[in-house]
């Protein structure tokens, strides 16, 4: 499959060249990093790689003055879609700017080797226009270009949001700006399902503009989850309209480091539009120390000898109040999160100050759990999952609730996140063979930073290897790239997510034999260019330019 010349000529242009062997010192210490040599990629700056593809060396010019997005009248969506209609907007701004299509400003007719039209068909009779993405949704789409118009089909609205960043994606420029598209047929579909980014927004707060701008990257990445780890240790700034006084007392600041109701729902739109879920994390019984603050008697008081030490522990699991709370709360996000998912945490509980505690021993000598403080922390994830349950709503856990064997509901998702690489490839073959679905995060933790093109490593690791039958490998929906929030904020929290989540992105969409590491920079490469162009400002992944770089950032 060959692209043209102009392409092959642009791509050396945004991507620079470099080769050999590079030296240089870091605090006295010589090292030595492999550069690679930039040869353009037949795919252009595809990203990620489509399922099949195929582009010609037949190009066809665009101009905004000429060109349009439309509905086919074939399509069972229509000009009432109002979520295409938003991504026709929004994918035509991004392929000509500001250019204005009023007849005012033509500057030349369209010519015979114009392309005039993308017409978009939804081919399913039920489009999902106004219903929310689900693990369950569609997200296939067929992508035509060709004269006298593109074609681009889809089964729901999801695959064509898709399919319209994939065909913004084929669009590049001369020298002189003009605009070209090459003939191309396109098949594709995600190899997974859940596709996600986890942002933690406690350690520190991240403002609802930032939140929105990382959304608009996910989709030009085809990222389908928003993992919103929305409360921690630090800080509570979720509003509770039932309990106000957690935000309150626990945010960073009661009026200014808060998500109010509307900021949430502005956010679960926004994503919505983008074929984008948002699975809300409420991490219990560790990491709740803001919860406290605004809860009364929540936390488990701890003990220096025989006397109280003025400290707090985890959730107090033998309180009857403790679950009346819960219930309540849980009750409340399940109507303000319409996703079919919560993510229950379940993780890092320390048991210490359990320990400490002479009422705490005592429940235990009477629940017969003896001194096994882990015995404690299932009993209460047990009924804490019982009563999420009664809110119909599934849940995500992290790996720790299955290690301690907590009797979980089947469609159960376990979270994987600890271990080097066979520590966390034996965990997945262990949840999968007790018939669990999975979902990876361990060699994706982009709040680890090192010198160097760390994004190699997240691009060669792959949640289906591991030991295990073609039945367990099927339970893997997919991953997480998440950015704990320690040493990020609004400063800082986009460079460093990407490119390098792209690198995840491309994982866990495209096909499992795309592992071409030297492919994969030239078209990430150009792809992290374009990022800048739409004004995200993504880092670089090493030595090279963007010949549009200013024009976004």
């Amino acid at each position: 499959m060959n692209v043209s010349t102009n392409i092959l000529a642009l791509l050396f242009l945004a991507l620079g060249s470099c080769q050999g062997l590079r030296r240089h010192h870091v605090d006295g210490i010589v090292e030595e990093e492999i550069e690679f040599v930039a040869q353009p990629s037949k795919f252009g700056s595809l990203w990620p790689l489509p399922q099949k593809v195929q582009i010609s060396q037949v190009s066809f010019k665009l101009t905004g003055f000429s060109f349009n997005i439309v509905d086919a009248k074939q399509s069972s969506a229509g000009p009432s879609c109002a979520l295409l209609q938003d991504a026709y907007r929004r994918y035509y701004e991004y392929m000509f700017g500001n250019a204005k299509r009023s007849g005012k400003n033509k500057s030349r007719r369209a010519g015979p080797t114009d392309l005039t039209e993308l017409q978009v068909w939804i081919t399913s009779a039920d489009s999902d226009c106004d219903a929310y993405p689900s693990v369950k949704s569609d997200e296939s789409y067929e992508l035509t270009v060709d004269q006298p118009f593109a074609v681009l089909k889809a089964p729901k609205v999801w695959g064509a949001l898709h399919g319209l960043e994939t065909f913004s994606q084929l669009i590049y420029e001369d020298d002189y700006g003009a605009k070209s598209i090459n003939a191309t047929s396109i098949s594709d579909f995600p190899r997974f399902p859940h596709r996600g980014i986890l942002l933690d927004t406690s350690r520190h707060f991240l403002p609802v503009k930032v939140i929105l701008a990382n959304l608009e990257t996910m989709a030009m990445n085809k990222i389908n989850v928003f993992h919103w780890h929305i409360v921690d240790e630090p800080s509570f700034p979720y509003m509770s309209k039932t309990f106000p006084q957690l935000s309150q007392q626990g945010a960073f600041h009661p009026y200014t480091h808060v998500y109010t109701p509307a900021d949430v729902k502005m956010v679960i739109e926004f994503a919505r539009l983008r074929g984008i879920r948002v699975v809300a994390e409420f991490d219990t019984p560790g990491h709740t120390q803001s919860w406290g603050k605004g809860q009364k008697d929540l936390l488990t008081p701890c003990y220096s000898g025989s006397k109280l030490s003025g400290s707090f522990g985890p959730v107090n699991p033998i309180l009857n109040t403790t679950y009346t709370f819960m219930t309540q709360f849980f009750k409340e996000v399940s109507t303000v999160f319409p996703d079919g998912y919560v993510h229950l945490g379940g993780d890092e509980v320390d048991f210490n100050c359990w320990k400490s505690n002479p009422n705490i021993t005592k429940f235990m000598d009477q629940q017969g759990f003896g001194r096994d403080y882990s015995k404690l922390e299932s009993f209460y994830i047990q009924r804490l999952l019982d009563i999420v349950a009664t809110t119909n709503k599934g849940y995500m856990v992290w790996q720790e609730v299955f290690d301690n064997g907590v009797k979980l509901k089947p469609d159960t998702i376990i979270h994987v996140w600890k271990g080097n690489q066979e520590q966390y490839q034996n965990e997945m073959a262990n949840v999968t063979a007790s018939g669990y679905q999975t979902l990876l995060s361990t060699p994706w933790y982009l709040n680890r930073i090192s010198y160097g093109q760390d994004w190699q490593g997240h691009y060669k690791a792959d949640p289906q290897d591991f030991k295990g039958t073609d039945a367990q490998k099927k339970l893997v929906i997919g991953g997480e790239a998440c950015l704990w929030g320690e040493y990020v904020d609004s400063t800082n929290v986009t460079p460093r997510l990407w490119p390098r989540a792209s690198a995840v992105a491309e994982r866990l969409w495209s096909s499992k034999d795309v592992r071409d590491v030297n492919d994969a920079y030239n078209r990430l490469s150009g792809h992290r260019c374009r990022m800048v162009e739409r004004g995200i400002p993504a880092e670089p992944l090493f030595t090279s330019y963007c010949p549009r770089e200013y024009r976004g950032v």
